[in-house]
């Protein structure tokens, strides 16, 4: 999970670097989300997370 206005840690120094590294990774990027975005749109995140476990 990843936004990408993410200030801080841009995506493609990060998230997408490491989504290259790792077998039967799901990267999920979130157009326009900042780097808190766990905070600022936990509403969103939350339901996300909870879909991908129970899947």
């Amino acid at each position: 999970m990843h936004g990408d206005d993410d200030q801080i840690v841009p995506i493609a120094a990060s998230a997408q670097a490491s989504a290259k590294l790792l077998k039967h990774c799901t990267l999920k990027v979130y157009s326009g989300l900042p780097h808190g975005m766990c905070t600022t749109h936990a509403e969103v995140i939350d339901a996300d997370l909870l879909t991908f476990v129970r899947s």
